[in-house]
């Protein structure tokens, strides 16, 4: 994994270009089963891809909070949230609360996180393969397969299933 997770970027630089015509195309002529192809090629990949053995993306990069979850986190701590956002977070140029650095204050050794049970919702919807409406987050996704592995195969997949 650790080879794999080295040589991503640059696997995502060489196809960013590929990608970025790829996903104009998605955003101007989505297909219409577009929602039901992203699911099973989510599916399909996360019943082989362990997360756990991963972890790249708590490892680089910090969720956004949303009120909703520093309500939720820091009544997991029996916290104020103002205590849980002075402790943890800090707000960043786009005025979003983020952790105050990486790696991820919640993730173990073991690659397991602390918070799993309430994580942020950005966390739980990570990387955002299966979302609905999925060509709306291309500019995410491009980020996204530069530090997903999963995410780089789904986009890699994707752009065979889907023809234009």
């Amino acid at each position: 994994m650790q080879q794999r997770l080295e040589q991503l970027p640059k696997k995502a630089e060489e196809k960013h270009a590929e990608n970025r015509r790829f996903f104009t195309k998605l955003k101007k002529r989505p297909p219409k089963d577009l929602d039901y192809t992203m699911q099973n090629l989510h599916n399909e990949e996360f019943e082989q891809t362990d997360c756990l053995t991963c972890a790249n993306c708590c490892k680089t990069t910090g969720p956004l909070f949303t009120n909703t979850d520093i309500g939720r986190i820091a009544k997991y701590f029996r916290m104020k949230p103002s205590k849980f956002i002075d402790k943890f977070l800090r707000v960043d140029e786009e005025n979003d609360y983020v952790l105050k650095g990486v790696p991820c204050t919640f993730l173990g050794a073991d690659n397991y996180c602390s918070i799993y049970t309430v994580r942020p919702k950005a966390c739980r919807e990570f990387p955002h393969t299966d979302r609905k409406k999925f060509h709306q987050i291309s500019n995410l996704t491009l980020k996204n397969v530069t530090i997903c592995p999963a995410a780089f195969n789904i986009v890699e997949k994707m752009k065979k299933t889907i023809k234009f």
